[in-house]
């Protein structure tokens, strides 16, 4: 006689079938009894969890690059853009675009009638306040000998006063001339200082009409090529010292240049100065351009505010060291390197995964009673402690990083410690070994399927022919 477990599901079905044997024929009895011997030998198998098939790969030491990858638009380290200061029609435009051109080369000629007229204008005002101020000083020259004149009158009328032989009256007179001609001398000097001040103004105003008739020819400010013409000759431009005017075009020196990308604000702390990179241009298949990060931003770009694509970035921007012939506004892919190891346990980077502490649940699961007795409580105990009900969720259990291995045909949970990483392989600091067996695939068993002591088959053949067809 077999004695079974309540709970399997073996005895579970003949504690069913059992009650109605009366029911049965003879033979249907004979049957069931030889059929008993089959049903517990191969009947807790079928109710077997079949073994997940996986694939490994051993825990080595390599050398690991972390990389921070950005795009952008490739643009000439130095860059001018030509305003005119001044406005008015261009009558001259002797370059076109895509041609060199040296520092001093003449690039815009405006027609400069107005300017010319206004320049001798200022020049005639000048002539003018210059004759003027030289008439007040020659005044200023006259009313000096008139004081001089006047004090000799009047020392001698003051002598001849003190003798009783000159009225008061006639003494009077001559002493209001002496103050009268020191008057005069100061109103004249007030005058003559006046002018030249004129003088002072009018030549500004010629300086000033002479640098207006000279900005109405351009020249170039540096060596380098013509990228960008937007103006003809007969197109009128407009221009003032105070603002910018309208672009004529710009010259660049193609000779530096560079490549301004922008990179996420994760990614930003890690960029530094100095760093080396990897550059793919659109129009150099298979090249890989060196450079070297010179420029961070401080100021981040943000794009799509207010939307859910808002993201934020900076501009780095970083010399191209290769000579090649690049054309401004190409596309281009970076890969900054940021951190290098030398010599550190890896694995693949398929292999890390994340798992809940041993003895957490996770929030789908479904709960026992047990388990809702101890929540409740936990609940109640947070509560009396003033602990709302997210922040205990928020400190509750976290994931944490694991790789898999296979022992004896079960899959074993090991914790790790991962660093940085490369684009195939992760640095492991804690939790493997070198030469240790690590589970690499497949992502649906790595992500999902597998967990501690879970059934797990090791089959590399199948890996080992899709690495052969590549």
């Amino acid at each position: 006689m077999f004695f079974l477990k309540q709970t399997d599901p073996l005895s579970v079905l003949l504690s069913n079938i059992m009650p109605f044997r009366a029911r049965f024929p003879r033979q249907s009895q004979l049957l069931l009894l030889f059929s008993l011997p089959a049903i517990l030998l191969f009947g807790p198998g079928c109710w077997r969890q079949p073994p997940t098939v996986v694939q490994t790969e051993k825990v080595a030491r390599r050398n690991v690059t972390e990389r921070v990858t950005a795009t952008g638009k490739v643009q000439p380290f130095l860059q001018v853009k030509i305003s005119p200061e001044v406005a008015g029609e261009i009558i001259e435009l002797p370059v076109k675009e895509g041609q060199p051109v040296a520092k001093g080369a003449l690039l815009v000629r405006i027609k400069r009638d107005f300017y010319e007229a206004s320049r001798n204008s200022a020049e005639a005002n000048r002539n003018s306040s210059q004759a003027n101020h030289q008439s007040s000083r020659a005044s200023l020259l006259t009313a000096e000998a008139n004081v001089r004149k006047a004090e000799s009158e009047f020392r001698r009328n003051a002598e001849l006063f003190n003798r009783k032989l000159l009225s008061e009256s006639v003494y009077d007179e001559v002493r209001t001339a002496l103050e009268n001609a020191r008057a005069q001398v100061e109103v004249t000097h007030a005058n003559s200082t006046a002018a030249g001040h004129q003088v002072q103004v009018a030549s500004a105003a010629l300086k000033k009409a002479e640098e207006d008739l000279l900005k109405t020819t351009i020249l170039s400010p540096i060596d380098g090529t013509v990228s960008k013409l937007t103006s003809e000759v007969g197109e009128r431009v407009v221009g003032t010292g105070m603002m910018a005017g309208t672009e004529i075009m710009t010259i660049a020196d193609l000779n530096k240049m560079e490549a301004r990308v922008e990179v996420g604000e994760v990614d930003v702390v890690k960029v530094v100065v100095g760093q080396r990179a990897r550059l793919e241009v659109d129009s150099f298949r298979d090249r890989k351009i060196a450079g070297l990060v010179t420029q961070i931003a401080n100021s981040a770009k943000t794009q799509g505010m207010g939307t859910q694509q808002e993201a934020t970035k900076f501009e780095v921007r970083i010399r191209i060291t290769e000579k090649e012939f690049f054309r401004p506004g190409m596309s281009v892919t970076a890969d900054i390197e940021t951190t290098y190891r030398t010599n550190v346990l890896t694995v693949p980077i398929q292999s890390v995964t994340t798992r809940l502490p041993k003895g957490s649940v996770r929030p789908d699961a479904k709960k026992d009673a047990k388990s809702v007795q101890r929540d409740k409580e936990e609940k109640d105990a947070a509560d009396l402690l003033g602990i709302s009900e997210k922040k205990r969720q928020k400190e509750g259990a976290k994931p944490i990083d694991v790789v898999f291995t296979v022992v004896d045909a079960k899959a074993k949970l090991l914790p790790v410690k991962r660093g940085i990483s490369d684009d195939n392989y992760y640095e492991i600091i804690e939790g493997v070994t070198e030469g240790l067996d690590v589970v690499s695939g497949g992502f649906k068993a790595i992500a999902r399927e597998l967990d501690e002591d879970k059934p797990a088959k090791v089959d590399n053949d199948k890996a080992r022919k899709a690495a052969a067809s590549k």
